[in-house]
């Protein structure tokens, strides 16, 4: 490290200013950084990028001094996911380039299971001995890649995989949003939407906070509908950070979202309050919907749910009444992304209630954002391998899956029986980050061979048998970014930094040399560069004109409001009925199915979410970060004020929580924002690696806690279907 590098103490001493704004808000200004690095000599240069301290992967330009420092950042107005604004998390992360945790060097585990280091040469040619020894022997259905999705990490993954004839590529979606696109795709063809929140009249959150997500321009929207005077309701065990814009908390039971829903198209339908016009015309199988919700009325949700029965016709009404600029937003993890046993059918469920109210295409209501993406490449050079013929593995035990993230988890535990002989990982912490990481630990030291490719060592890594240094974010280009929004745009990852590490590769190197030590490399015969320019020539555009901009707009394929009739169903229509859904063991339309498990006496559900500063786990070796963390106890679980009382424990004690799998010490935050039959554990945090020494045995894992189970048919983790325990260390 030069003496011109900023470190993360530097970093961190800067930023201990605003962690009090950051730890209220997630926002942190960059001004304090800016100001000690005032004093750097010499012109700034202007490199714009994309973030990568969670999915959205906001631009922003970043400045650059004559000797190298990186001495500010900031947000891209034309980018649609930061609308000029960057989060907490977004400057913590930038000092990952920096950290004194980085993989520097290739691994190999020798016979005591220690890592040392090894050239490239060395990792290379093992790991293509090994690979190609299990396509030999067992096919190449039998090698497996889980890729936490990146611009370049998404194209390389799929491709190598291609290239050596698996179609087993894996996205985290298993433990995020599987169970929601799913399910939404049954019932509309589509497997996301976006709630125009600005503009509504009513808007119903089921679990989701936009301010503790974090993606800046989500935030910028419930500001401006609290100001346009929207209607904001909250559903959520707990009182998330997004209720400082709501006018309504529901505490809610968790896991019981489906039963609202149910009871929400029961009070509509029964007083004939829906769109009938709309019904007869753009959907099918209404009228077994209709007749399946009549046994589920508020009064029988009330039980349930925890929620009275007459604020759930309340909330039904209040919603017909907005309509049709109201919806009840699309949610993500923690309701039914892929939380429940339920979840795929929470889902569907919220679709075809949002149909009620012909609410789509409307502004105001629910729309499909505008899209633009780059042509077909023609060069020979760019020809990419043949799509393996072969499903991916869990296709087939989870029906109603999307194949396009597929069951992961499924995957790992045919490991064991052999089915699965090889496992690449690319940026992807599955072994923390999903249910049972003992479990999942287990299965990838079973495998034949298995390869991280990381920043930093991981639980994942730890797991493996070779460990690729990747670059970081800051230090390598990668393919152009196509985000869809109200107006589509093109954005760009760019070099920001020199390598600060010479031993490290960026993933697009990394993949090239293991396709070419694979005897593939007919498929990687082009540089990044090249590629990048290729598919932007595909649409007017060079790469030279993007890393001019950043992020160049496409105003002509601007968003339309209208109402939608079409949609990508087999009969383009919505569908109330799915033969899939009864092909996989679900009922026509979707009806009551209860979580898996409900707790007893003494017994407390467990459910998770992230805070603003926190993406999964990648975040939590963030020094300045961590710092929040640490100087307001955020990794303290909750707990209902009311029932701690009644145990006799008070805020900040020492508790010991426990579930069948695992048990972990912590200390509690005592409050009335939570439902007495939850325990809430944010979701960052229990990081087992001596190696990530910031993060190290900070707080709970909330992973540790939950079995290794899969949502039937739809393949989501289930992760808040676990009962825990609580009590007071030394009561």
């Amino acid at each position: 490290m030069t003496e011109t590098t900023i470190t993360r103490r530097s970093f961190l001493a800067a930023s201990a200013g605003v962690a009090a704004v950051a730890a209220t808000s997630g926002f942190v200004g960059f001004s304090a950084w800016e100001a000690e690095q005032a004093h750097a000599a010499g012109e700034k240069k202007a490199v714009h990028s994309l973030c990568n301290s969670c999915s959205s992967k906001c631009g922003f330009t970043a400045y650059v001094g004559e000797d190298g420092r990186f001495t500010e950042m900031v947000g891209d107005p034309d980018h649609p996911y930061c609308d000029g604004t960057l989060c907490a998390r977004g400057y913590g992360y930038a000092s990952i380039a920096w950290s004194e945790d980085r993989l520097t060097d290739p691994l190999k585990k020798n016979d005591q299971g220690k890592f040392e280091a090894i050239s490239w040469d060395q990792a290379l040619s093992e790991i293509a001995e090994k690979t190609n020894a299990i396509i030999a022997s067992d096919g190449p259905q039998s090698l497996i890649m889980i890729q936490d999705p990146r611009p370049s990490g998404s194209f390389y993954t799929k491709r190598f995989m291609n290239a050596l004839g698996s179609a087993n590529v894996y996205t985290h979606g298993v433990s995020c949003n599987m169970s929601k696109n799913s399910g939404m795709t049954q019932a509309i063809g589509a497997a996301d939407f976006t709630a125009d929140v600005a503009n509504a009249n009513m808007i119903m959150f089921l679990g989701r906070s936009y301010a503790d997500g974090i993606r800046p321009s989500s935030l910028h929207q419930l500001r401006d509908a609290k100001a346009n005077g929207v209607h904001i309701v909250i559903v959520d065990p707990r009182q998330n950070a997004s209720c400082l814009y709501a006018d309504e908390w529901v505490p809610i039971k968790p896991g019981t979202d489906l039963a609202l829903i149910l009871a929400m198209a029961h009070v509509l339908i029964k007083n004939g309050k829906y769109d009938a016009d709309y019904i007869a015309n753009y959907t099918v199988g209404f009228d077994d919907w209709a007749q399946r919700v009549q046994e589920y009325t508020p009064e029988w949700a009330a039980e349930i749910t925890g929620i009275s029965a007459e604020t759930i016709e309340r909330l039904a009404n209040e919603m017909w009444e907005a309509a049709p600029k109201a919806c009840i937003e699309q949610g993500w993890r923690a309701a039914f992304g892929c939380a429940h046993q339920n979840s795929g059918e929470t889902a569907r469920a919220l679709c075809l209630f949002n149909t009620l109210l012909g609410c789509w295409g409307i502004e105001g209501g629910a729309y499909f954002p505008a899209s633009a993406s780059a042509g077909k490449l023609t060069d020979p050079k760019f020809a990419a391998p043949a799509a393996p013929a072969e499903k991916i593995i869990g296709q087939a035990e989870y029906p109603v899956s999307s194949g396009g993230m597929g069951v992961s988890t499924f995957a790992l535990s045919t490991i064991p029986e052999g089915r699965v002989k090889g496992v690449f990982f690319y940026q992807s912490n599955c072994v923390a980050g999903y249910s049972n990481p003992a479990q999942l630990s287990e299965f990838v030291q079973a495998a034949e061979l298995s390869v991280a490719i990381d920043v930093q060592m991981t639980e994942t890594c730890q797991a493996c048998q070779y460990v690729l240094p990747d670059t970081s974010y800051l230090e390598r280009l990668e393919v152009p970014e196509f985000v869809g929004g109200k107006i589509p745009v093109v954005s760009l990852r760019d070099r920001v930094l020199e390598k600060i590490h010479p031993n490290t590769k960026p993933v697009d190197e990394i993949f090239t040399e293991l396709a070419n030590a694979c005897g593939v490399g007919q498929y990687f015969q082009f540089t990044i560069d090249e590629l990048a320019d290729a598919q932007l020539q595909t649409i007017g555009l060079s790469l030279d004109e993007l890393r001019e901009k950043g992020t160049i707009t496409f105003p002509e394929k601007a968003l339309k409001y209208g109402l939608k009739t079409t949609w990508n169903t087999a009969d383009k229509k919505v569908h109330f009925t799915s033969d899939a859904c009864v092909a996989a063991g679900f009922p026509a339309s979707p009806g009551w199915l209860e979580p898996l498990v409900m707790p007893g006496e003494g017994q407390f559900r467990l459910v998770g979410g992230k805070q603003a500063i926190h993406t999964h786990t990648q975040t939590a070796n963030i020094e300045p970060l961590m710092a929040i963390t640490k100087m307001y106890g955020l990794e303290r679980i909750w707990m209902n004020a009311d029932v701690a009382a009644s145990m006799g424990i008070e805020d900040g004690d020492e508790v010991e929580v426990s579930s069948d799998t695992h048990t972990g010490r912590t200390r509690v935050k005592v409050t009335q924002r939570i439902e007495p039959t939850s325990i809430y554990l944010p979701s960052h945090y229990g990081c087992s690696v001596p190696e990530q020494r910031t993060a190290y045995n900070v707080g709970l894992r909330q992973m540790d806690f939950v079995p290794f189970h899969i949502e039937p048919g739809y393949g989501g983790t289930m992760s808040q279907e676990t009962l825990v325990t609580v009590k007071k260390v030394g009561a």
